[in-house]
Order: structure tokens, then sequence, then C-alpha cells
């Protein structure tokens, strides 16, 4: 399985940075990852405005054949385990390439959640999106383990 997550912006936070790093290097292991930092223009104007030019800049960089998997809070929630189902599921339906769309702090447009695949949330707690990153990497490798019958989800 490829993985592609397309981000908005660098990290700022030095300790989110070293984690992603740190998750991304551990999941190599299992699925190729690549994960792409997109540099933000500068957006000016209501939230609704740059929701709206981020998730173009986000649509611009998909490539055709891809599952776009979005994050948004109103997503559909899995539990560790489930998405270790979820990803077997992908796989047993032939996807080849998964792509994860992660808005900036307003999170993405509404055309950008109707183009995808599939919206997932990562918990019904509010993070900042730039922990999300984190977060969704860190899950991605513990659905590895658990599907391949590791100790790290223990």
């Amino acid at each position: 399985m490829k993985y592609e997550i397309l981000l908005l912006g660098k990290t700022k936070e030095s300790f989110l940075g070293e984690g992603i790093r740190e998750y991304t290097k551990r999941l190599q292991h299992y699925a190729s990852i690549n994960v792409k930092t997109l540099k933000v223009k500068k957006n000016e104007g209501s939230e609704e405005v740059i929701k709206q030019k981020e998730g173009e800049q986000l649509v611009a960089h998909l490539r055709p054949s891809t599952f776009t998997v979005a994050l948004d809070s109103g997503g559909r929630q899995f539990s560790s385990t489930g998405l270790a189902k979820e990803i077997e599921g992908w796989e047993k339906r032939g996807v080849k390439h998964v792509t994860f769309l992660l808005g900036g702090p307003f999170g993405l447009a509404p055309t950008v959640l109707q183009q995808a695949n599939m919206q997932i949330s990562l918990s019904t707690m509010t993070f900042t999106h730039e922990m999300a990153r984190l977060f969704l990497l860190e899950q991605l490798y513990r659905a590895y383990t658990i599907k391949n019958g590791e100790k790290y989800h223990k």
C-alpha cells in the first residue's frame, strides 16, 4: 500500500515535527509513505475563502487514481482495531494508493469533503491541525502493528 499525506505548511512545533518524522520512519516498515508539505500561499479573507483556496491547493496535488480520505471532525470515527480492519478492507478491494488530506487551522472546505472517498475523524475532542498530523501517522502505524499481531498496540 502507498500512502500520501498532504499537509498545508510546515509543522511549527519542533516536538511535533520530531514525532511526525519518527512515525513516518516506523510506518515505512509496513507501507510506502510520503508526507508532502505544501507551501501555503498567503491567504486572506474570511475563513470560508481561506478554506476554499487551501482546498484547491490540496486537490491540485491529488493523483487521479488515489483513494482520498479527508480528515474532518464530522467524519467517521474508528477505534484503532477498527482502522486496522478498514485498511484490510481497502487492501481486499484492491486499493493501492491512499491520500490523506489535512486542512489548515480552519479545516477543509465543503467542496473538498464532497470530493473525498471517505471522511474520518480522529476524535470528538479538538486538536490543532499540527497535532492531527502526528496522531494520524501514529494511528496508521498502530493499525499496521495490529494487523501484524505485534506488541505495540498493547
